[in-house]
């Protein structure tokens, strides 16, 4: 019976996690991690790992 509850919590994680990036994607956000993804520069590229490397 665990077994059963925990392939369930697993497979509901990986669906809510599928229907994120799907959701995200129609919404046309490029890097879905990315804090700065919801901003107004919608046709430019993630920066995130930029700001990395100047450092």
């Amino acid at each position: 019976m665990a077994n059963i509850i925990v392939g369930i919590v697993i497979l509901l994680i990986i669906g809510l996690s599928i229907t994120k990036v799907i959701i995200e994607k129609r919404k046309g956000v490029k890097c879905i991690g990315c804090p700065h993804s919801g901003s107004n520069n919608k046709g430019s590229n993630c920066s995130c790992n930029i700001s990395k490397l100047d450092k």
